[in-house]
Parts: structure tokens; C-alpha cells; sequence
């Protein structure tokens, strides 16, 4: 079943982890999905669940992509969730090319619609009702009313639905006095970060158990039948690449995780906060993307690890960094008047606005030499950030990649290049981008097959 709303905020990723710990609690397994390239409702929706989480994208993947993604990722379990995006027709242009309405009719998935009913009763119906004719081909299992606030405003509003509209009713989130989820000024806290994140999925499944017909949300689910997942273990994993993962560093898709070790990696999860220094058998090192603000002061004062992560750059360690990754590379960052050192790499120094910087799909071509995508290649990404470049001791023209569509780093480009190290401020999804995986693990295998060193520039 897919899980939409009329926009966003409208209350689905409340109810998406509700249902979602709700269905896991049965003891079935239930495997969640989120669509768009979003990490923090994913990890969310992973601890609901108790596994990981997967990103469906119309964009970022090809249409026979998403499909077998999803059949494989839903074999072994008994229930399938997926998170949609803004709003249910929202799309990247008028025609909604892209948008979660698209992704549930690639499917042939049923929508469950969750409406914000706040300060709002017969209207509501009006809003259904536009839903149900604006695209036919649409199948609706049924509506949740958020933000309820009385019994007489449930039952107006399921009244004027019953009247106006085919669709049940099936649950209500009732208007909680705080947000269950923790908020910030950069929206939801990512739950690595939020020490009672156990106690908000209880919270919530409690909601849901309360408040939802469960029974029937099974009911109007549609069933499908999964594809065995897929074997990997004819490749040797014949090189170890370290991921730094954790509160600084959280944004990985699990889909680029999983290609690294299908491709032939063992992983290796670092924590950047803690860790005196990088292990000394690397073969490779992914920085994702996150919140290193957040965590400035502990990522400054680890001085040991950054200069280990300085030294194996210099020493050619292939380095992918992205997003948060790159803010880590660099300099410093500068926070509310205090200048924090970071890892040095890169002569960049941060500093983080109120306001988003980027945000949205983007593209880029690579037009200069790197150890990861071969000059020419084309990939779809996507950006969110709010850090600003302070200050840069380069020119645009030294960036290797060309943004088709996006803002990138500067003057319409992205991606620093250091030895093997290769910064940008665009995400890509593995599922979508083949090539990302296997220009990794070849630039891993380069490294070791030198004995983990390149000649001095």
C-alpha cells in the first residue's frame, strides 16, 4: 500500500510509522519503503520496521528498476509500506512526471490517503472527492483523518466523506498536544540523533493500534507476489571500504550500501566521533551525507582522526564524499561566530544559512579526470543543504563535474578532486546509477593492488 498526502506536511510520516510499527508488532514481517530521495523519514521508517529501509525514485531509477527494487526488497515479508512525498500529484512539472500518484500506478498499488483536517470539517470531502476524479486510473483503499481534534469533528468530517465520497475512514490521528516527532530548524531530528526515538516509534504505534482499523488497512492492501532476492556471492569481496556512520554522518541510501558489497567490498563502519584514527586496512573510505554541524565541536576536538584522515588522502586513499562529506573534507565551518577545524583536506570554509541552499533533483556531466566516474558519464542526483561556501581558495574551473540541472558547489559545477578524492555536494542512488558502485570499487582495487600507497605528487 502506498501512503500519500495532499501535501507536505500533512501528517503521512506520523502516520506511516505508526502504521508501519503497528503492522511490525503482529509479528509479521513488514518491510517499508520511501519515495524520493529522502534519508530521514527512511530511518525513521526503519526503526519502525527493524530493517532497513528502501528509496523508490521515479527520477533517480528507470521504471523496470523500481519494480524489481521493490519485489525483491518486499520477499520474505508479509507487508510492504511506502511513504510517498509532498503531495500525492506533486510532481516535477504540471504533467506530475515523477510524483508518488505516478510511482503508485507503476506498481498497481492501492493509495491510502492521509488528509489534515485541522481547523477544517466538510471541505475535506471536497478535497477527496477532487483526488478521486482528478486522475481515474488512481485506486484509493481508503482516507486517515489527522489532526482531529474533537468527536464531533470526526464525526462531521466521516459524515460529509460518507455523503460525498466511496472511501472508509480507516483511522484518525488525534491532535496530539507536542509533535511525537523531534523538529529542529532543519525539520525533522534524524532519530540517530534523538536519544527517546525509541519511545516516539512506541508512542506512535500505540496511536495506531488505538486508532486505526488495522484489520481492514490489511484488508484493501493489494497482494503481490515478491521476486527471490539476489545473489551476490560469486564476487569476492577483495577489498574493505570504511563508512563513517554515525549522529554526524547518517544519510546513506540503503540500496548504495548493498551495491558496494555486491560489487565486492566488505564494509566497514567508522564513527567519526569516536574513533582515534581510521583502521589501517582500508581500501577505500565513504563519507555520507548528514548533520556535521550538529555535531562541530565533537568532530573538532577528535583532532586525532582527522589528521588520520588527512594523512591516508594523502597517501591516495580513494575517498567518496557527498553532501556532509564534502563539509568534512573541508577547512572548517563556522557556527555562530566560532570557527571549528575539520579534516583540512580541502582550503573550503563553511557556514550554515537558516534558509535551504539547494534543494531538488539535479544532474551533472563529468568533464575532468577523477577516480570514480569515467569523463563523460551523465548522473542524475539529487541536493539538500543549508551550509553556504564562506570561503574557497579555487575557481569554479577546477570543479570536475558540469551541473545540467541543480546548483552544486560554485558557478554551476561541482565536485573538488584531491589524489583520490573525489567531494561534491550531490547524492546519487546506487539503484539508479550502476556505474557509481563499480567506479568505487575499481578505484578500491587500484589502491590495493599498489599496496595502499601512490606515488608522491
Amino acid at each position: 500500500m502506498v501512503l500519500a498526502g495532499l501535501s507536505g506536511g500533512s501528517g503521512k510520516s506520523v502516520v506511516a510509522v505508526g502504521l508501519v510499527a503497528a503492522l511490525s508488532n503482529r509479528g509479521k514481517g513488514v518491510v517499508a519503503f520511501k519515495k524520493g530521495p529522502d534519508y530521514i523519514d527512511a530511518g525513521w521508517l526503519s526503526k519502525a520496521s527493524g530493517q532497513p529501509c528502501y528509496n523508490l525514485d521515479p527520477y533517480l531509477m528507470p521504471v523496470k528498476t523500481i519494480a524489481a527494487t521493490f519485489q525483491r526488497r518486499i520477499h520474505g515479508n508479509s507487508f510492504a509500506v511506502i511513504e510517498g512525498n509532498r503531495g500525492l500529484f506533486d510532481g516535477v512539472n504540471a504533467d506530475g512526471e515523477f510524483s508518488t500518484a505516478e510511482l503508485a500506478q507503476q506498481l498497481d498499488l492501492p493509495v491510502l490517503l492521509v488528509i489534515n483536517c485541522a481547523k477544517t470539517t466538510r471541505t475535506m470531502a471536497a478535497l477527496v472527492l477532487g483526488c478521486q476524479t482528478f486522475d481515474p486510473r488512481l485506486r484509493f483503499a481508503g482516507v486517515i483523518l489527522n489532526q482531529i481534534a474533537t468527536a464531533r469533528h470526526e464525526t462531521v468530517i466521516r459524515q460529509s466523506l460518507e455523503k460525498y465520497t466511496n472511501l472508509p475512514v480507516l483511522g484518525i490521528m488525534p491532535r496530539l498536544k507536542r509533535d511525537v516527532f523531534p523538529m529542529r530548524h532543519l525539520g525533522v531530528t534524524p532519530h540517530q540523533e534523538y536519544a527517546a526515538a525509541d519511545e516516539a516509534v512506541a508512542s506512535l504505534s500505540t496511536l495506531a493500534e488505538n486508532h486505526f482499523d488495522v484489520d481492514a488497512i490489511i484488508d484493501r492492501m493489494r497482494e503481490t507476489t515478491p521476486l527471490p532476492p539476489g545473489q551476490c556471492g560469486c564476487v569476492p569481496q577483495a577489498v574493505t571500504i570504511g563508512v563513517l556512520r554515525d549522529a554526524a554522518f547518517q544519510f546513506y541510501y540503503e540500496e548504495n550500501l548493498e551495491a558496494l558489497v555486491a560489487a565486492g567490498a566488505r564494509l566497514a563502519m567508522i564513527d567519526a566521533l569516536h574513533f582515534q584514527e581510521l583502521p589501517p586496512d582500508l581500501d577505500g573510505l565513504y563519507i555520507g551525507g548528514g548533520f556535521p554541524e550538529t555535531s562541530a565541536r565533537q568532530l573538532a576536538d577528535n583532532a586525532g582522526f582527522r589528521r588520520s584522515v588527512r594523512e591516508r588522502i594523502d597517501a591516495g586513499l580513494p575517498v567518496y564524499a557527498e553532501c556532509g562529506g564534502l563539509i568534512y573534507l573541508a577547512r572548517s565551518i563556522l557556527l555562530d561566530g566560532q570557527e571549528y577545524p575539520l579534516a583540512g583536506v580541502f582550503p573550503v570554509i563553511f557556514a550554515i544559512n537558516t534558509k535551504p541552499q539547494a534543494h531538488g533533483y539535479s544532474t551533472f556531466t563529468v568533464e575532468k579526470t577523477n577516480s570514480f566516474y569515467p569523463v563523460g558519464t551523465r548522473i542524475n542526483g539529487h541536493e539538500f543543504r543549508y551550509s553556504v561556501v564562506h570561503q574557497w581558495e579555487g575557481r569554479p574551473d577546477d570543479l570536475v563535474l558540469a551541473m545540467n540541472r541543480g546548483t552544486g558547489f560554485c558557478g554551476g559545477r561541482d565536485g573538488l578532486v584531491y589524489r583520490n578524492a573525489l567531494a561534491l555536494y550531490t547524492h546519487v542512488m546506487a539503484s539508479g546509477t550502476p556505474e557509481w558502485a563499480t567506479g568505487f570499487i575499481a578505484a578500491a582495487r587500484r589502491f590495493a593492488a599498489r599496496g595502499r600507497t601512490v606515488p608522491p605528487v
